[in-house]
């Protein structure tokens, strides 16, 4: 399960928004950057808004997604802090493009440092290098290092 590390990380870098918008990528979202809503489908433009509340119940639900995921994709042990940036990450960027990434490949691999360095390669949207990605990654990063977030 994610610690308190990952969980502040995920909540600081998603935020909040009670309203549909499209994200970076152009993807609708809500909430703590949950693509499906309160009834499972896809969030669109015309989706109602959501309280704070609401958000939370729906980040528990896709994280739950996410650790699974993570789960059944990694099979190597874990450090607390490795498994929370990995949740964090995965959270953002989607299982199966985890699953398909040398991030992973690295990963099952042992090469733990090679797996963080790729997440800083992971700082584009539309194409375009994104500075709120490259912060989010170093970030994510440094906590799978162990070193101090900052």
């Amino acid at each position: 399960m994610i610690n308190e590390k990952g969980l502040h990380l995920l909540k600081n870098f998603e935020g909040f928004s009670k309203e549909p918008y499209k994200d970076v990528a152009g993807i609708w979202t809500i909430g703590f950057g949950s693509i499906y809503g309160l009834n499972g489908k896809r969030v669109t433009a015309d989706h109602s808004n959501i309280t704070k509340d609401q958000a939370v119940g729906l980040m528990e639900r896709d994280l739950k997604t996410t650790e699974s995921r993570i789960g059944s994709l990694v099979k190597v042990p874990l450090t607390e802090n490795q498994f929370a940036a990995l949740c964090s990450f995965v959270y953002n960027v989607g299982s199966g493009a985890f699953q398909r990434s040398t991030a992973r490949m690295k990963l099952n691999r042992k090469d733990y440092l090679g797996c963080a360095d790729e997440f800083l390669r992971w700082k584009y949207a539309g194409g375009k290098p994104i500075k709120g990605l490259l912060r989010r990654r170093v970030a994510e990063r440094k906590l799978f290092l162990d070193e101090e977030i900052t």
